[in-house]
Parts: C-alpha cells; structure tokens; sequence
C-alpha cells in the first residue's frame, strides 16, 4: 500500500503547545498531509488524524498537554492519535500509556513523522508493531537525537517561521531542552536560503528565524549565524527578517553592527534571555555569561539602534535566588533601556541539576517577585510606546480573523491596530505607512499596547 492511498480521504486536527519553534513545525508537518491528501478539518468537525506537538519546559506546560491529550482523545472518539515534540520525549512512556493514544513519537523520529503515520494508519490492526502497552511507541535517548527536521511554514499568520537550528549544548541546571531536543545541530546555508526563497515566491514578506539556540548555528555544517544573515538577506522579495532569540554571550558585536549598519532586511528588534540579573545566580543556573556582558550587549544595541525594540525573559524563583539576587535583577532591569519583560517563575523539573541546589523560594515570593517584574515591564512598554505616538512608522498587516480589528506591527515590532471599521482585506501581508496616534488605555492590554492608525 503506497503512502499516499493510506491518507487519502482523511482529514487531521492539529493542536500544539510551546514555543514558535513548535508551531512551525506542527504547521509543516499539516502542510506535508494536505500534499498527501489529508484534508485540515473544520471546527467542530470530526478528524480522522489527531496530531498533538507537545512542550515540557515547565511542569505547567507537562499538565497542559496531559490535558490536551486527553480533550483531542475525547473531542475525536476513534481517531488515530499521534504525540510528539518535547513531552513525547521526556515523557513518551506516560504518553503511550494514556487512552486514545496510538502513536508516540521523540525528538528523532519526528523527522519521519508522516513516515511513521503512514506504517502506523497501515498496521493500525496489526500486531506487527513496536508494543509498548498496546501503543507505537518511538523514543530514542537523547545522545541519540540527530536528525534535523526542515520547517518553513506560515500556517494562519502573514509571517513565515523558517527553522534554522535545532537542540542545545548548555544543559543549564533548571532546563530539560537539551534532553528533549538533543545536542545543537543545523542545515547548510543553501538550504535555507532555499527556503526563504521559497517563502518569497508563495508571498512572503517577512521571516522568522526560529531555533532552540539559533546563536550556535554552524556546529554542524561550520558555517556561522552572521554566514547565515547576510546570505539570507540577499534573497529578493523577503523584506524583513526577525531573530526570535539569541543568548547574550553569542550575541556577537560583528552581528550588532551588521544588523545596525549593513543589513537590508533585518528588523531592529531583539529578544535577549536574561534568566537572572544576579551573577551568584547566573553561575549556579550555568549560564554563559555575566550581568555585565548583557548589559553591555543592550548599551550595544540601543546606541546603535535608539529604536530597537529588546524582549528580556527572565526567570523569578529558581533555586538559589535569595532576596537580595532577586533585588539585584531588579536593579539592572529597571536601569537598562529594555522594552518588554517575559516573565516566569521557575518550576522544578525532575532529573535537573537545580534540585540539588538547597535554596528554595516559597511560592508567595515567586507570584511577589512575578508581580514586580510585570508592572516595571509595563512601565518600560508603556514609555516605548508612548515615544512613539505621532511619528511614521511602516506596518506589515496580518488578516483580521472572527471579526476582530485588523492588526500588524512596525519595523521594531509595535504592535498597530486597525479599527473594524477601517479594515480592507487588500491590506493583508501589504506593507503600509501609518502615523501611530495613541496607545489603547486600557490596564488589562497594557502587555500588548496597540496603537491606533491616524492615516494612511
């Protein structure tokens, strides 16, 4: 039976927790399908094919995905269910074990997941499987993840997210990532440029390079980030490229300056992951860096780019993080010329480094800490955006989906609305010029502030 005739007349449900990287992943996996024939069934409608692409970078996100296993199981009685993604590998022989789950697959498999769909639909009744409970169940261990996976997909959005880079090598004690994605690895340049040029030619006007350390790119091909910038932006009809993150310490001054004075495309907008402003603390999570070198990287940033817009995460309660470490971050947040916090409190994750660290924050302080954080994140937002009121700015426009105001951002990723009333579908993915008036007063938006369109 060929692959094809499996899928055919099939439809598939899609559900996917966790990063950008996994939901670009999840939308080419729904685009390989839909060329096989699997049609993307409706809401409400019953799938043949439940796929779910899963995170485990918290034991929150652990819980969600429990939870969306199951809702997908009940929602689709009968349909052949597949889990993938990080939770699938952290946690595969849970996952199989749980009712209505048909087909667990890691972090290397994931590669071949149609393959492995096609074998699995084709033997459903078959006891000519892997046997694990009843279930398909496909992990291997993590010195053993080394595939990479291609993923360029726009999905619902105007923005394509094109993967340049998988896993990570720098097991810091708090996180699982590297244990779930593997060591860090990468395709060639030419192959991504490929890709982007492939996103140009379906229409795509902007590119987000997605990864789980996109700063180490090269390690495997022995090329490097900067190689990769500058080829990507030579591709014609691409006109704006965003870094969805980078680790300061790989944050290059050559990259800064590139970005500030030679690039066509690169948007000035950073996301720079902090995690603590303490350096007592930054050494027991095994970060690769002090809180010196990343203030160093912002002052960087924002003298040769007073309009950038940088996104710090950082991390509230982890183990060792004393009253007075906490304070310390305090301090460097409110001093530096950042614009927006992403703010989350540490949770423990078994077989992690961190356990064995012996100061442990209450859960009162981390809400505490977590509160701090976001009000002095929504005084730097509210300031970025209110230097901004009455200046010019280029918006690339998204489609309005269920009715809602039509919306897009500026090249350093304010976020603009258009009212209901002014909303054309010739706007979607159009780059427009706008005069920003206002931002939107209300405290609960005052995360995602938008700004309201003057003129045209």
């Amino acid at each position: 039976m060929s692959v094809s005739s499996v899928f055919q007349n099939k439809t598939a449900a899609y559900f996917t927790l966790g990063c950008k990287l996994n939901f670009s992943e999840t939308s080419t996996f729904e685009k390989k399908l839909q060329q096989l024939g699997v049609r993307t069934a409706g809401r409400g409608e019953h799938a043949d094919i439940c796929l779910i692409n899963t995170c485990s970078v918290t034991d929150v996100a652990d819980h969600k995905c429990r939870q969306a296993i199951h809702r997908m199981v009940r929602q689709h009685q009968g349909a052949f269910v597949v889990v993938t993604g990080c939770y699938a590998q952290l946690s595969g022989e849970t996952v199989s074990r749980m009712e209505g789950v048909d087909l667990v697959l890691g972090a290397n498999e994931k590669a071949t997941l149609v393959e492995h769909l096609a074998d699995a639909l084709a033997r459903r009744d078959s006891a000519d499987t892997i046997e694990h409970g009843g279930k398909c169940f496909l992990a291997g261990k993590t010195k053993d993840i080394k595939t990479f996976a291609p993923s360029c997909s726009r999905g619902n959005r105007t923005r394509f997210f094109l993967k340049v880079q998988d896993g990570c090598d720098y097991f810091c004690t708090y996180c699982t990532i590297p244990y779930a994605r593997g060591f860090s690895r990468n395709p060639p340049i030419a192959s991504l440029v490929r890709q982007a040029e492939e996103a140009a030619a379906e229409g795509g006007k902007e590119i987000v390079l997605t990864g789980v350390n996109i700063g180490h790119f090269g390690k495997t091909t022995g090329e490097s980030f900067i190689d990769l910038v500058k080829a990507l932006d030579q591709v014609e009809g691409v006109c704006r490229y965003r870094i969805s993150s980078m680790e300061p310490d790989l944050l290059s001054d050559e990259l800064i300056d590139y970005l500030a004075n030679g690039s066509r495309a690169f948007m000035p907008h950073f996301h720079i992951p902090l995690q603590s402003g303490s350096d007592e603390v930054l050494r027991l999570m095994h970060r690769h860096y002090d809180s010196r070198l990343f203030a160093d990287k912002v002052t960087r940033i924002k003298q040769l780019m007073p309009q950038a817009f940088i996104g710090v995460d950082v991390m509230v309660g982890c183990r060792g993080e004393k009253p007075e470490c906490f304070e310390e971050t305090y301090r460097l947040l409110s001093e530096l010329p950042v614009t927006q916090l992403h703010v989350f409190s540490y949770s423990e994750r078994p077989g992690t480094a961190a356990l064995k660290i012996p100061y442990i924050v209450p859960e009162k302080e981390k809400k505490e800490r977590s509160q701090r954080l976001l009000e002095l994140s929504d005084s730097k937002t509210k300031a970025f955006y209110q230097a901004h009121i009455g200046t010019e700015a280029e918006v690339l426009f998204e489609k309005a989906t269920r009715g809602r105001a039509m919306h897009g951002f500026t090249r350093n990723y304010i976020r603009v609305e258009l009212p209901p009333q002014d909303a054309r579908p010739e706007l979607d993915n159009q780059l427009v010029h706008v005069r920003l008036g206002d931002f939107n007063h209300d405290r609960s938006a005052l995360l995602s502030e938008e700004l309201r369109v003057e003129s045209f």
